[in-house]
């Protein structure tokens, strides 16, 4: 089992910037990918960013130039910098992990960016 714990969430005006925060903890060995996705009220849930073990990323086209993932293996923590943000990225922002065929979620943390 992996648990996921997101922080870094909050408000923000337009042009503002956040960083969010996901520990992985638990079963870490073998965790294949690290990202973020994000859900927005009555839209479905979409990939925002993705990190794979060897360090490859994958960005949504509506995010890149904007938005960086990274991580620090040794806290087995993955991070999403915001920058330059826009009212239509206000969503709850879901850390996401795989690790041997399994998926596995974090609880969430709300984004709100106010024009």
């Amino acid at each position: 089992q992996v648990q996921l714990v997101e922080s870094g969430g909050g408000l923000v005006q337009a042009g503002g910037s956040l960083r969010l925060s996901c520990a992985a903890s638990g079963s870490t060995a073998s965790i294949n990918t690290m990202g973020w996705y994000r859900q927005a009220p009555g839209k479905q849930r979409e990939l925002v960013a993705t990190l794979r073990v060897g360090g490859s990323t994958n960005y949504a086209d509506s995010v890149k130039g904007r938005f960086t993932i990274s991580r620090d293996l040794a806290k087995n923590t993955v991070f999403l910098q915001m920058n330059s943000l826009k009212p239509e990225d206000t969503a709850v922002y879901y850390c996401h992990a795989t690790r041997l065929g399994f998926v596995y979620w974090g609880q969430g943390t709300q984004v709100t960016v106010s024009s």
